[in-house]
């Protein structure tokens, strides 16, 4: 090798050398640019994960919670020992909010905790529940600014948020698959929504796979909708897409407020090379939508109008209810 190539050969490991982390070198990978564009969330509970990442904020909910309690059960002995005399419910509250405790040590933001999706048709029953889980945070020290209360976007989950939103408990509105469900969301004046993207997908692939072409995503025009809805009647409410198939889906959304990723596709967006711009504020033929106020009645119509809708919100609740059921299951042989 030339003195000439040893100069160029140390003139780039000096380059490379000026650099703190490595991160600071302008590598094309995708979450690299998606970062500067949208807030990335987690959706986890794997605080090795979770360290890995580092996102501002964090979801859960009880399929993630189940699933990292039994494979680290160590959490719920945890817990046990720490409230011996805890009934299931009990155990379970102290769980959720241990585990977000346990989150917000590592993340600067908000951590989302769902409430047992049993409450999803049942107004107070979710407002006391909500009261009690904020109130358990406050026993760890953790402000109300740093939770997100996660509720099914029934009517009546909604009517509750409203409630809790005016006391200063924030809400995550879950489970969202209508134009419908944002519209009440944002006139309650909630904190934040979670619009899903691929179930939404799911449904179309199951029953009209014909509407299907590569231009065109179902998920993803629903959260566009919703974001051009937002965006010309001024609603302050935040918009996190979530449920997500593909990477694909996540670059299309790229410019919305927050995206909740799963960690396997936060690992491909980490090892992929392309390109990622503004792709969400690009759409603009939804900007004729008119204001919705709705009523009980108008929206469950509305909502029954989408099959879609109904399918995948019924749907959403069972599978929590059911991982909720799991859970209840897995403490009761602990106790």
């Amino acid at each position: 090798m030339g003195a000439g190539y040893i100069d160029v050969f140390r003139r780039q490991l000096n380059f490379i050398a000026s650099f703190k982390d490595l991160n600071d070198l302008n590598f094309v990978y995708l979450l690299d640019q998606l970062e500067k564009l949208s807030t990335v969330v987690i959706d986890s509970a794997d605080l090795e994960l979770i360290r890995k990442f580092r996102p501002r904020d964090a979801t859960t909910n009880p399929s993630i919670i189940f699933k990292t309690v039994t494979e680290n059960p160590q959490l719920l002995q945890n817990v046990l020992s720490a409230h011996p005399k805890a009934s299931v419910g009990q155990t379970i509250d102290h769980l959720l909010v241990a585990i977000g405790t346990e989150i917000l040590k590592i993340i600067p933001g908000r951590v989302s905790t769902e409430i047992d999706a049993h409450l999803s048709f049942d107004d107070e029953a979710t407002i006391r529940k909500a009261r009690e889980i904020a109130a358990l945070y406050g026993d760890y020290g953790i402000t109300l600014e740093r939770i997100l209360i996660k509720i099914a976007a029934t009517w009546e989950g909604i009517q509750a948020a409203k409630i809790l939103e005016k006391e200063g408990i924030h809400c995550n509105m879950t489970l969202i698959f209508s134009l419908e469900q944002a519209a009440a969301c944002a006139e309650a004046g909630v904190t934040l929504i979670s619009p899903f993207v691929g179930r939404i997908l799911d449904w179309y692939q199951a029953h009209h796979p014909e509407i299907l072409t590569c231009d065109f995503d179902p998920g993803v025009h629903s959260v566009r909708r919703i974001f051009a809805y937002y965006k010309k009647w001024g609603y302050k409410t935040e918009i996190m897409a979530a449920s997500f198939r593909s990477i694909n889906e996540i670059i299309a959304l790229a410019g919305c407020d927050l995206l909740t990723i799963s960690p396997k596709l936060l690992n491909q967006l980490a090892e992929t090379e392309g390109t990622v711009e503004n792709r969400i504020h690009k759409i603009d033929d939804e900007l004729e939508e008119q204001k919705m106020t709705l009523q009980r009645s108008q929206f469950y119509l509305l909502i029954n109008e989408n099959p879609m809708a109904v399918d995948k919100l019924a749907e959403g609740i069972r599978i929590f209810c059911e991982d909720g059921r799991q859970l209840e299951k897995f403490i009761a042989t602990g106790l």
